[in-house]
């Protein structure tokens, strides 16, 4: 796995949870699909700025970020999707795109979406586009103390 830390974490609070190989998919629907797992319980990581400060927004795979609600959420004034040139480097054991929303293992904000509460399980990349790992929410909650708020909706609602 390329993420040693979140496995070492993960192993160390003894938390149960299955990592999953998968083909190499890009896009959070896609890997939903290939692993059969509901698209609302894949959980994909988006790296905003908020007031610039890099943070994870993490949704359902079938949804969008809605950067008034975050902004909001957040008390920030600015709420905007960062480039991927601005958050590369800091994950340099992920595949680019693949990161797990465990930002408190990179020393920044998470924000999770309702929907994610809403089932026993979170599925998410493992840091690459092969691989994912499936807990307990409230596993993932506990761990990674994310704020969670209404910041998503169902793509094109």
């Amino acid at each position: 796995m390329p993420v040693k830390k979140l496995k070492d974490l993960l192993e160390k609070e003894n938390i149960k949870y299955v990592s999953i190989r998968h083909s190499t998919s890009f896009t959070a629907q896609e890997i939903a699909a290939a692993t059969h797992i509901p698209g609302k319980e894949m959980a994909k990581t988006v790296m905003v700025k908020l007031d610039g400060k890099m943070a994870m927004a993490v949704l359902p795979a079938s949804y969008e970020v809605d950067f008034k609600k975050l902004r909001g959420l957040a008390g920030v004034a600015n709420a905007e999707l960062a480039a991927e040139e601005e958050f590369k480097y800091m994950f340099p054991e992920c595949d680019i795109g693949a990161m797990p929303p465990f930002g408190n293992l990179y020393g920044m904000d998470v924000f999770a979406a309702i929907p994610l509460t809403e089932d026993d399980e979170i599925a998410f990349n493992a840091g690459s586009h092969s691989e994912l790992i499936r807990l307990p929410y409230q596993d993932f909650e506990r761990l990674v103390r994310p704020r969670v708020g209404d910041f998503a909706r169902k793509r094109g609602s």
